[in-house]
C-alpha cells in the first residue's frame, strides 16, 4: 500500500495531464505534453496538477496492497499447485495479481478519472462522495462504476504481467551474475541478498517502460470509456472494440491509440521505479525477508 502511494504521488501531475490529453479535453486538446503541464497551473493553480489525487490515494493504497500481496500468493500457488516455475510463473502471477487488484478497486479509479478530467469553473462533481452519488444515480447504478472494465482487465494482464516479470527477471539475473556489484545484504536478514537502491530504481523503470508500451492502446480505450457521459462522442465509445475502432479512425495510431505515450514514459518509468524500490524497502523494514 505504501509503495503504491509513494509511486503515484511522485507522478500525480503527469497523471492528470495524461487524462486531459488522452480524452482530448477541449481546453487543452491543441496543446502538447509540456505546454499542458505549464497551462494547467496558469488556469487552475498548482494544485490543479494534483486534481483527483485524493481519490487516487484512497484507491491506490488498497490497489497496491492487493496487487503486491496477490502476486506473492499467486506465485506460490502456481509453483506448488501447477508445478510451473522459472520466469513463466512470474508472468502468470503478475497478470493475475493486476487483474485482482483492478477489479477490487475499479469504482475508485472511475471516480478519480472523472475528477481529474474536470477543469476549474466547469465542475460537475464537487468531490469524491458527490461523484459516487452522481454516477450511481445518473448512470445506471453499480454498473455505471464498471464502465471500461473490460479494456482495463485486458490491458492489465500484459501490463502487470510484464511489469512483475521484467522486474523479477532482471533482479534474479542481476543478483546471480553480479552479486557484489549490484547486490547488498538485506537490512532485516543478512543471509538474503537484495539489489542496491539505484539498481532497484533502474530495474523498476525498465519494467514500467516495457509494460506500458505493450498495453498503452487499451489504457486509452479505458479512459475514453470511463469518461463516458462527460465526452460529447460517448455514444461511439460504448464497447471496447467500438472505442478502439473509433479512436483509430478519428485520430490514427500515433495521435489516437498512442496519444500521450511519451508522457506515459516520463510518468510510468519513475512511478514503477519508486513502486518496486519502496516495496523492497518496506519488506526489509517490516522484516518480511
Amino acid at each position: 500500500g505504501v509503495a503504491g502511494c509513494c509511486a503515484k504521488t511522485t507522478t500525480a501531475p503527469l497523471d492528470r495531464v495524461k487524462i486531459l490529453l488522452q480524452a482530448h479535453n477541449h481546453h487543452y486538446k491543441h496543446l502538447g505534453v509540456f505546454s499542458t503541464l505549464c497551462a494547467v497551473p496558469k488556469k487552475e493553480g498548482y494544485l490543479g496538477l494534483y486534481k483527483g489525487n485524493g481519490a487516487m490515494m484512497i484507491r491506490i493504497f488498497p490497489y497496491g496492497a492487493i496487487q503486491f500481496m496477490a502476486f506473492d500468493q499467486y506465485k506460490k500457488v502456481i509453483k506448488k499447485q501447477l508445478g510451473i516455475s522459472g520466469h513463466v510463473h512470474r508472468l502468470m502471477a503478475g497478470s493475475m495479481a493486476g487483474i485482482t487488484a483492478v477489479i477490487c478497486t475499479y469504482p475508485l479509479d472511475m471516480v478519480r478519472v472523472r475528477l481529474a478530467f474536470q477543469v476549474k469553473g466547469e465542475h460537475k462533481y464537487m468531490g469524491i462522495i458527490h461523484a459516487f452519488k452522481m454516477i450511481y444515480t445518473k448512470e445506471g447504478g453499480f454498473s455505471g462504476f464498471y464502465r471500461g472494465l473490460m479494456p482495463t482487465v485486458v490491458g492489465m494482464a500484459p501490463y502487470a504481467g510484464f511489469s512483475f516479470f521484467t522486474f523479477g527477471t532482471l533482479k534474479s539475473i542481476g543478483l546471480a551474475q553480479a552479486p557484489n556489484l549490484l547486490g547488498r545484504p538485506s537490512l532485516d536478514n543478512p543471509d538474503v541478498l537484495v539489489l542496491k537502491t539505484h539498481v532497484n530504481l533502474l530495474c523498476g523503470g525498465i519494467a514500467g517502460a516495457i509494460a506500458q508500451t505493450i498495453s498503452y492502446p487499451l489504457d486509452v480505450t479505458r479512459r475514453r470509456m470511463q469518461l463516458g457521459a462527460v465526452l460529447p462522442d460517448s455514444e461511439k465509445c460504448l464497447t471496447m472494440v467500438q472505442t478502439l475502432k473509433y479512436v483509430y479512425q478519428q485520430h490514427g495510431i500515433r495521435r489516437g491509440l498512442y496519444r500521450g505515450l511519451s508522457l506515459n514514459y516520463i510518468r510510468c518509468i519513475p512511478s514503477q521505479a519508486v513502486a518496486f524500490t519502496t516495496y523492497e524497502l518496506m519488506k526489509q523494514l517490516l522484516h518480511l525477508n
